[in-house]
């Protein structure tokens, strides 16, 4: 690589702003309370069943929180600010 190359690229504005730092801290926050919503259901007796570990909320409501913090996390790095735009 010649030095102009990385004179440039060096030039040039960081990508991730911090309103995109931001909806990644949020898109964080929500698949963490995605996880938290996950936990628990397991039984202290391995010899009785728990259909607790099988309810609507660890099987649906979490899943789709989760996919939910992951949209908004792809969302935040992808997504170009309108004043970037013009540097393309």
């Amino acid at each position: 690589m010649s030095k102009k190359n990385t004179a440039s690229e060096a030039s040039r504005p960081m990508p991730l702003t911090a309103r995109g730092l931001k909806y990644l801290l949020i898109g964080l926050i929500v698949m963490l309370s995605g996880i938290i919503l996950m936990i628990g259901g397991g039984s202290d007796d391995p010899n009785v069943f728990n259909y607790a570990m099988f309810d609507f909320r660890r099987l649906v409501a979490a899943p789709l929180v989760l996919l939910a913090g992951v949209a908004i996390m792809i969302i935040a790095i992808v997504k170009v600010p309108k004043d970037k735009k013009e540097d393309r």
